[in-house]
């Protein structure tokens, strides 16, 4: 890639120069950024011939004087050329830094990766839920596999990351690991993360993503029906795991809880409101952002059965919930034996409050939106499709009544 590369001599004089020798730098500029060096030579100021940055004169002690800054000269531009050959990104520090034998320091992609991760460890519970650094951990382990069976390399320069580079990494997270388009996009949303801390950190100077597109397809939020939501709530079930999971999801139905602020919920943010009813007052685990949800009744029935239990009540819990796994695990047999065809999952119970419980009933948008605690009111409106339903039930009872008057 071609870089706009400039040399200039220049005189250098003191703020307290009064006569005699001055000294001369030379000055390397790059993309308009500049970096600059003595040449530890010096010379009179009336001697010195700004416009071709050489001694004036033809007598030796020019010449000889001239002849030392053309070999300089050569020695940057040779060194602009090595670097150029060999596809390092240029920069005025870098070139200085070739000329003089510095050898820069290179920074690498998994190290800033591994350096990242480390830092979000320390922050978990704090600025970071778990869940984020999982992510990270399995863009960490995705890179090295692509490096490996990519490049053959251990890692690679931070400098080398490029659109071909992103490009590459994307291809092979849908065909080697199988990744869904917005799995893979995820992915490249961390990726992109890390490159502009390497940004920050002048490891880099632009941007590889400038001008790669990083678009979501939009995707069917599964949630339950009215039916469903008593089919799972009258059947009976045999084992206590099965009528736990059960009972914690249907809390998260009407309650729009994830399972990660369900599990952490406790008798203290269960409190009366102003209005005398039950409130649950939370920051949410992932955001951090207050949400304030009015109990419904087959809510506060739920907590109610478990207000003696002896887990809840030393660990300070407003209900026993196993891990994520185990939930999603048990919530698959609860599907097929209540004869519902869909892949039950903890986050479908946040989908369902957000449309069966709420919107559907005429909720307003703006106050589901804040239930549920999103920062924006349009993360609320991948929900709106269930307005539609919603009117078209309105408008046909509505239509009913012109044909009954016709």
């Amino acid at each position: 890639m071609k870089t706009n590369f400039s040399l200039l001599f220049y005189m250098k004089k003191q703020k307290n120069y009064i006569k005699g020798l001055a000294p001369i730098y030379m000055r390397i500029t790059v993309a308009g950024k500049r970096s600059e060096v003595t040449t530890g030579r010096e010379c009179e100021p009336e001697r010195w011939n700004s416009k071709t940055g050489r001694m004036a004169g033809t007598k030796e002690d020019a010449k000889s004087f001239n002849a030392y800054f053309d070999h300089l000269q050569a020695q940057v531009y040779q060194a602009h050329k090595t670097l150029t050959e060999a596809g390092e990104i240029l920069t005025a520090d870098c070139l200085k830094n070739s000329f003089l034998g510095k050898e820069e320091k290179t920074h690498t992609l998994l190290e800033a990766i591994k350096d990242h991760n480390k830092k979000m460890e320390a922050l978990i519970d704090k600025e970071y839920a778990l869940g984020t650094l999982d992510r990270f951990e399995a863009l960490e382990n995705h890179v090295t596999s692509f490096l490996k069976t990519k490049y053959q390399a251990d890692d690679i320069s931070v400098k080398k990351i490029d659109h071909a580079f992103i490009s590459a990494f994307e291809f092979y997270l849908k065909t080697e690991k199988n990744c869904a388009h917005n799995t893979a996009i995820k992915y490249l949303k961390n990726l992109g993360k890390i490159v502009r801390i390497c940004i920050s950190l002048k490891w880099i100077d632009k941007d590889p993503f400038f001008g790669y597109k990083l678009k979501s397809k939009s995707v069917e939020r599964p949630f339950l029906s009215d039916d469903e939501l008593q089919r799972i709530a009258n059947k009976k079930f045999s084992t206590d795991r099965l009528l736990q999971v059960r009972d914690v999801f249907l809390f998260c139905c009407f309650t729009g809880l994830a399972y990660a602020d369900v599990k952490e919920l406790k008798l203290s943010n269960i409190n009366k409101g102003s209005d005398g009813e039950q409130w649950i007052t939370i920051n949410r685990k992932k955001t951090k952002t207050r949400s304030s949800i009015p109990l419904l009744p087959p809510a506060i029935a739920i907590l109610a059965k478990y207000s003696d239990s002896p887990y809840c009540i030393n660990k300070d819990r407003a209900m026993p919930v196993s891990t994520n796994q185990k939930v999603n695990e048990y919530l698959k047999e609860i599907a097929t034996l209540c004869g519902i065809d869909k892949n039950l999952s903890s986050h479908i119970a946040r989908h369902t409050f957000a449309t069966t419980v709420t919107l559907q009933k005429g909720v307003p948008m703006e106050s589901v939106s804040k239930m549920l605690g999103h920062e924006q009111i349009r993360t609320t409106q991948i929900y709106a499709k269930v307005l539609d339903m919603k009117v078209a039930a309105d408008m046909a009872h509505l239509r009913d009544k012109y044909n009954d008057a016709i």
